[in-house]
């Protein structure tokens, strides 16, 4: 298959030209970021985010354009993204002008209201779940709630990484449209 043959295809939701091109340009990508943050964790999560948004938003991709600067462009506005993020944050430390400045540590502890939520949204995110597929059900209970890594879910599934990637990426598309639609 090429690439506009899978471009194409993936158009039509065809799950084999995703995986496809994410095979092609997986690696691409995460270098990129790599490279931006030195920090593989964060650069795995952003490519995953980047070709999650990029499936999504597939059919509005214009042929005109390269799909690597495409998916580079995703790639790069995530991260920017996420630092905006990070700087809107709350500072931890509170501090006077005098000489004896002082830290004080915010308590961020949960509250009994904060507890009863959590406990309450996942019960509801657990409902949400088993209205899945059981292969979409099972991806997401290995990677989120027994945090397994993509190569041990690999492993346990006997599957290759890029597919466990793009299943886990459907998984929280559906999962996602199902929360949104209640």
């Amino acid at each position: 298959m090429e690439i506009k043959e899978a471009i194409q295809r993936a158009k039509q939701n065809d799950q084999k030209a995703f995986n496809f091109l994410l095979d092609q340009y997986w690696d691409y990508v995460y270098g990129f970021q790599l490279k931006r943050i030195e920090n593989e964790n964060d650069a795995e999560d952003i490519t995953i985010q980047t070709f999650s948004k990029a499936f999504d938003k597939i059919a509005l991709f214009d042929e005109k354009y390269a799909f690597k600067t495409w998916l580079v462009t995703i790639s790069r506005n995530i991260h920017i993204d996420l630092l905006r993020k990070e700087k809107r944050q709350p500072s931890n430390t509170i501090s006077n002008d005098s000489e004896d400045s002082y830290y004080e540590i915010l308590d961020e502890s949960p509250s009994a209201e904060d507890k009863l939520i959590t406990e309450q949204n996942l019960a509801k995110l657990l409902r949400d779940i088993k209205k899945l597929k059981p292969h979409y059900q099972e991806i997401i209970n290995l990677r989120y709630f027994q945090e397994l890594s993509y190569k041990e879910i690999s492993e346990e599934l006997n599957e290759p990484i890029n597919n466990i990637k793009v299943k886990l990426l459907r998984a929280k598309k559906l999962l996602a449209e199902i929360i949104k639609n209640k």
